[in-house]
């Protein structure tokens, strides 16, 4: 295992740190209460669902055979590491319910760049362990955007169940972000209260 890989979830988590300062800061150019503010709200919503959900899909695909076997079904025949890209999908729905199209770009750019790089460090030792099946699966799969001409699945679809029960609690940090969401805007919006009120 890579240094990169060992400090990647540390990574991520100093930059939420530096997201939830950026959210009190920056002002969205939309009000809240605007068409676009609640266009932006939901499109939030959606696809921080939709990044849960996805995610879900995925650890139904790989179960308990991680970097056991090449896993080419399901969202794993679409792209190779759909768990990232569901994580950003996530990452990018967060930016929104923050009310910023700006920060939501600056979210989802930064998070995909750092599971990008991520992805790459994994890929050398699937290599190193998979060999020739897994070079052949790089060749013809998407490392990170998905590829849904490519989409094929098995009738039945073997899971595990602490695996599922690790996602689970890993999607309720996803969504966790709902409700951080409104209460970064409720500071947000007392903390320019009180400097309108100081000035």
């Amino acid at each position: 295992m890579s240094v990169w890989q060992r400090y990647r979830i540390n990574i991520l988590r100093v930059l939420t740190g530096i997201f939830v300062l950026l959210a009190l800061t920056v002002e969205p150019v939309f009000p809240r209460e605007s068409a676009v503010g609640l266009l932006l709200d939901a499109a939030g919503s959606i696809l921080l669902f939709a990044g849960v959900i996805g995610r879900f899909w995925c650890t139904l695909y790989i179960g308990g055979r991680k970097n056991l076997e090449v896993i080419d079904l399901g969202p794993y025949s679409i792209c190779r590491h759909p768990l990232y890209f569901f994580s950003s999908i996530s990452a990018l729905g967060f930016g929104f319910l923050l009310g910023s199209v700006l920060l939501a770009m600056l979210i989802f750019a930064i998070v995909s760049a750092v599971l990008f790089v991520t992805a790459s460090h994994e890929e050398r030792y699937l290599e190193s362990k998979l060999g020739v099946s897994y070079m052949k699966y790089s060749r013809e799969v998407p490392r990170f955007f998905p590829s849904v001409r490519l989409f094929s699945t098995s009738s039945e679809v073997t899971a595990s169940v602490a695996v599922l029960k690790t996602n689970f609690m890993d999607g309720l940090v996803f969504l966790s972000l709902l409700p951080l969401s409104k209460v970064l805007i409720l500071l947000r919006a007392a903390i320019d209260w009180e400097l309108a009120r100081l000035i």
